[in-house]
């Protein structure tokens, strides 16, 4: 926010953002007795991805910037498995998360790029 460094200006930085917002929004319809449960934890894992693509960014090394790339697509994979068991419980239609489907796809199709480069 304050640092104006290099990875605020990645497109797979602005798209993970975008993740986390949506996250956001998307379970704030859920009930009150997930709040410390499933909604907790697509939060923490959608901020993961947004705070993993920061630090990973600021290594120098190749191995460790990979690594912190696969760690944040690891965790764009864990909201996609929350956001399906949500939908499986019905707390959220499909069509509810049909935004945040195309972010979470957008996000880890950037991230497996960045990875493989």
């Amino acid at each position: 926010m304050f640092l104006q460094l290099a990875h605020t200006k990645l497109t797979v930085y602005e798209s993970s953002g975008a993740l986390t917002l949506e996250c956001y929004k998307v379970t704030r319809c859920f009930p009150a007795d997930e709040k410390f449960a499933l909604v907790s934890q697509i939060r923490r894992a959608a901020v993961s991805v947004h705070l993993n693509i920061a630090e990973g960014s600021s290594r120098k090394s190749l191995n460790e910037r990979t690594r912190y790339f696969e760690i944040a697509r690891g965790s764009v994979i864990e909201v996609d498995s929350a956001i399906g068991i949500a939908v499986k419980i019905g707390y959220v239609s499909e069509q509810d998360v049909q935004a945040l489907g195309e972010k979470i796809i957008k996000t880890f199709k950037l991230l497996t790029g960045m990875i493989k480069n």
